[in-house]
């Protein structure tokens, strides 16, 4: 690879790791959640993926 094509990766993941370590406000929290449930037919598991950051919060169930 070319010197500035690892420079350029470098900033990429230097900005990325600022930005998700919150250097830039209030980073931005991941959560998860999961369950499993037994009824008459059968057994069944589900859960959820999301992101939220202040007062806003984007899940998406599975």
């Amino acid at each position: 690879m070319n010197n500035w094509m690892l420079k350029l990766i470098g900033i990429a993941v230097l900005t990325g790791g600022l930005s998700a370590c919150g250097v830039d406000g209030e980073p931005v929290r991941p959560s998860l959640n999961a369950g499993v449930g037994v009824s008459n037919n059968g057994v069944h598991a589900g859960g959820s993926v999301g992101l939220q950051k202040g007062p806003f919060n984007l899940s998406l169930g599975f």
